[in-house]
């Protein structure tokens, strides 16, 4: 990820007209300490390539959870949750289910929703593609942001249309099914009928939708109380989708929370209203990872919130989230994109046998090879940004919605204007960011930058705006000083807690390399002045703070560049 040349859907100035701040942003008051990033590269290493004839998984790496699939014809487009990250939803395409592209963004404008003061796991949750009739849908909730919603194109890249909301669909995780006889209906996590029964008694609902309108129609059905079984109070059922096949209407949710006891779970009826009943005891779960050893070795855990496809020959595969540990449940880089197999057993579809774990190497789908990837999405690589167009690749995020610009790309340089909002601010910082996309990793920039005293560019890894940490040049008392910094919590300052500063001595257009490189749960922080030698700022820290274990929320690790003004504090 990371080359802009390649971009057809920007995220920047030129793209969007605005980009910066959720709300108005006080400048740095010396417009002349621009930050100028030369050029960024992120290098990530996951093992060995996958054999001839095999892939490997995850497919997408990194922060891409709650995948949805549809096949049109020969084609396959695939997006995830982006939380309150914009530009949001990325569309990927692909033709073998194993090589993905990204070819837009569905919210990548600033109009479309405002995520202004929402903590960064709130947002867009689960969104599901799904095709009809010459037009693409997605509906998806927008928590904190007006609820459930709809949006529409013709040509999945985009431009995708405004949302219309649905004030009529309570709960999260609505998914769109067409039926054939061209009657399209919604189905999703709601409240229980009633009074809840326990904490995490949810339900899933079906009500019907009028393509025309883009409204709902008729009154809500329910189709599952609780999830399989209601005496086991089984909890959070949710991310459901129908589809139809073998004669039979088929519900597939997930159950268990979205943690280690995530699990993909079956129903069936033969009208799509139902009623539905689920998969005997053998076959369901059809996912899950929560009865394996958690001391395995190379673990894939947290499997489920899964969606079937099937393909031209008949067979059927599933996308599905996981995520991978570097230790107990320890993981940094986010709920990930996964593929299996489909087999079907006594008229019941299984995606994993009980007691099997998730493998990392399968035997590819029977579809004609793509060329490889020229932004890999998995697997080892090294990808570097030189800002050689007019705009960033839209794989460049930024936090909450933009609706002023802080930063531009010309002549070679991402340049970015310090603001008074840092990362820590629950605002809208001078910030753009790439997922992190392994365990082993390495991020590395080429700044510019004479700030002012107290201002600040460098490099971060952030979860939330509560849990990141950084490499950064600032100026203080007039003595220029790199500064490695991290921040654990809401009681600590905004612009972290310093671990180490030490002096440097700059030429007034030297550039300063900085490096941050991560080892599971550690990260290292790494300076050199113009082409000179790496120098040890602060080795081993502790970035365990990055991982959902401890932050909390649904988000992964994105890292990039930054510039903060002056505090006026």
């Amino acid at each position: 990820m990371g080359l802009s040349r390649i971009a057809t859907v920007a995220v920047g100035v030129a793209s969007l007209g605005l980009l910066g701040a959720a709300v108005p942003i006080a400048r740095s008051s010396d417009a002349s300490s621009t930050a100028r990033f030369a050029w960024f590269e992120y290098r990530g290493s996951d093992g060995a390539a996958a054999p001839a004839g095999f892939y490997r998984n995850p497919v997408l790496a990194g922060f891409y959870p709650d995948p949805s699939i549809v096949r049109v014809g020969g084609d396959f487009y695939l997006v995830n949750s982006t939380f309150a990250w914009f530009p949001g939803i990325p569309i990927f395409h692909s033709r073998d289910l194993i090589h993905w592209r990204q070819i837009g963004n569905a919210i990548d404008r600033p109009d479309q929703l405002d995520f202004t003061g929402l903590g960064m796991s709130r947002g867009i949750f689960a969104p599901d593609i799904s095709y009809h009739d010459g037009r693409f849908y997605i509906v998806t909730t927008a928590v904190g942001s007006g609820g459930n919603f709809v949006i529409t194109a013709t040509n999945p890249a985009g431009p995708w249309s405004d949302p219309t909301f649905l004030p009529s669909v309570e709960g999260i995780d609505p998914s769109l099914f067409f039926d054939a006889d061209g009657s399209a209906w919604i189905v999703n996590n709601r409240a229980p009928p009633g009074k809840s029964l326990y904490d995490g008694h949810r339900a899933i609902w079906l009500q019907r939708f009028d393509t025309a309108t883009l409204r709902m129609t008729g009154e809500p059905r329910l189709l599952v109380d609780g999830g399989v079984d209601l005496s086991k109070q089984p909890v959070w059922i949710e991310g459901p989708h129908i589809f139809r096949t073998r004669g039979h209407y088929y519900l597939t949710a997930a159950e268990g929370g979205t943690s280690v006891n995530h699990s993909q779970v079956v129903f069936r009826a033969d009208r799509v209203e139902g009623p539905y009943v689920p998969a005997p005891a053998s076959i369901n779960p059809i996912l899950t990872q929560r009865d394996l050893d958690p001391a395995r070795a190379a673990p894939v855990t947290s499997a489920g919130h899964a969606d079937p496809v099937e393909l031209a020959d008949g067979s059927w595969w599933a996308v599905f989230l996981a995520t991978r540990p570097y230790a107990g449940n320890l993981y940094n880089t986010g709920r990930e994109t996964f593929l299996l197999p489909i087999r079907w057993q006594d008229g019941w579809p299984s995606i994993l046998a009980k007691g099997k774990a998730i493998p990392l190497t399968v035997r590819r789908p029977d579809l004609p090879m793509m060329p490889k990837a020229t932004l890999p999405m998995t697997g080892n690589f090294d990808r570097r940004d030189d800002f050689d167009g007019t705009t960033l690749g839209m794989e460049w995020m930024t936090m909450r919605t933009p609706t002023t610009s802080q930063w531009r790309v010309a002549d070679g340089v991402l340049a970015m204007t310090p603001s008074t909002a840092g990362i820590g601010d629950h605002a809208q910082p001078s910030f753009v960011a790439r997922r992190q996309q392994h365990s082993d990793a390495v991020a590395t920039t080429a700044l510019t930058f004479m700030p002012a005293d107290g201002a600040e560019a460098g490099i971060a890894a952030v979860q939330d705006d509560d849990h990141f940490l950084g490499i950064g040049l600032t100026r203080s008392g007039g003595q220029l000083m790199v500064r490695g910094f991290r921040r654990a919590s809401t009681d600590a300052p905004a612009i972290g807690v310093t671990i180490v500063s030490r002096p440097v001595t700059l030429a007034a257009k030297t550039m300063l390399r900085l490096r941050l490189a991560a080892h599971g749960g550690r990260y290292d922080l790494d300076y050199a002045i113009g082409d000179g030698p790496w120098v040890v700022l602060a080795h081993g820290i502790d970035g365990t703070i990055l991982s959902t274990e401890v932050a909390g929320g649904f988000t992964g690790t994105m890292i990039g560049p930054y510039a903060r003004a002056a505090r006026r504090n």
